[in-house]
């Protein structure tokens, strides 16, 4: 047991017969009444996100979790299936726990939280940037370069991505794993 004292960005809690991650808190010391901590949590069974406020000193129940590090092997019709760096072991993950999976190529690193009180996966949490090749783009308009316009193209997982009218068939792009947004072109 712990208090909210001990909230953090990250950690998994179990509130309302559910796993909870906190993904953003905020201490509140109003002028009068007593103090709060305003909290976002992202349920890790669903992936709803919701608002709740804790009293300030109120006991909440962290649960155990583990990082481990896995690489992506292959999809089939069970799901997407990982193996452990460190032991070999072999996991299957479902489609919902895995996120942003359009964008993982085979041999992608990945973090998957697991729940280590009762060994099982939680989420599948990609690295914060990939790099892609581009797989289809069509040509860029010349001299349509108002308002920086973007154009749709298909990197080499399937995902589509907007990116700048210069980008290419063939050229390699990091695409953040969290916006699916363009950042910059690899050499």
């Amino acid at each position: 047991m712990a208090t909210t004292a001990d909230i953090r960005n990250g950690l998994v809690i179990n509130f309302n017969h559910d796993l909870f991650q906190i993904v953003e808190f905020q201490h509140v010391k109003p002028g009068k009444g007593g103090a709060f901590v305003r909290t976002k949590l992202r349920s890790l069974t669903s992936g709803k996100v919701l608002d709740n406020t804790f009293n300030a000193g109120v006991t909440i129940y962290p649960v155990r979790v583990e990082r481990r590090k896995f690489q992506y092997l292959y999809k089939d019709e069970a799901g997407y299936n990982f193996m452990d760096n460190e032991t070999f072991d072999q996991i299957n993950l479902t489609d919902k726990i895995v996120e942003a999976a359009d964008l993982m190529k085979e041999g992608q690193e990945v973090e998957i939280l697991i729940n280590a009180e009762t060994d099982t996966p939680l989420t599948c949490e990609m690295p914060p940037f990939v790099e892609l090749e581009v797989t289809y783009a069509e040509p860029g308009i010349r001299g349509d370069t108002a308002n920086s316009p973007k154009k749709k193209v298909e990197v080499e997982t399937g995902a589509t991505i907007m990116v700048p009218l210069f980008i290419e068939q063939g050229d390699k792009i990091r695409v953040d794993t969290r916006t699916y947004d363009y950042v910059e072109r690899v050499k």
